[in-house]
């Protein structure tokens, strides 16, 4: 099978692959987030591994989880942030819902120490408190200068902040203000 023909057939075309057995994320479309942990309300089963293999090389586990796809992304109330990016030193306009609302489309409701993974497509994994992802503001961002973000770029989906606007961020050099924002987001796991 041409897995990228197969992927970018779905992505272009926003219809889900025709398996039976596997769940639609809200809205319809094929999931672009998936979220698990500690959420109330879940919208798809356990962790297949023979279908879900991306994430079974990432080594997750769960039981059930709770999908979103764009539509889903976008129905939540965005916000737009300006950051000055470290790729091409520019500031940008960046907008998404907040980080804490799409948690809160799973029934999360994390305390403030409690830890938040963002991994990335490519197993990049980056935690934080949630008193962190509320304080400096993250959003999931789906669009990058008023256009979708696009897979094979810094999309569909990057965890975000406004760097320039977090103090203790905005003194480090621009290299180092990202660490903690996976783009090409694909997964969300409430610890605690």
């Amino acid at each position: 099978m041409d897995k990228r023909h197969f992927l970018g057939a779905a992505l272009l075309t926003g219809a889900a692959p025709a398996v039976a057995s596997r769940p639609q994320a809200r809205a319809g479309g094929p999931a672009l987030l998936t979220m698990t942990g500690a959420i109330a309300r879940g919208n798809r089963g356990a962790l297949d591994p023979a279908l879900d293999q991306m994430m079974a090389k990432h080594k997750l586990a769960f039981d059930r989880a709770h999908a979103l796809d764009f539509a889903a992304l976008a129905a939540l109330p965005a916000r737009t942030i300006r950051p000055t990016l470290e790729y091409d030193g520019q500031p940008h306009t960046l907008r998404g819902p907040l980080l804490a609302d799409v948690l809160a489309e799973a029934g999360a409701r994390p305390r403030d120490t409690a830890r938040i993974v963002m991994r990335a497509v490519d197993g990049y994994a980056a935690v934080l408190e949630m008193r962190q992802v509320r304080a400096w503001n993250f959003i999931v961002a789906t669009h990058l200068d008023g256009k979708p973000m696009p897979l094979g770029g810094l999309g569909p989906l990057w965890a975000v902040y406004d760097a320039d606007r977090v103090p203790e961020m905005a003194a480090l050099p621009l290299a180092q203000r990202f660490g903690a924002c996976p783009w090409a987001l694909y997964h969300l796991e409430v610890m605690g």
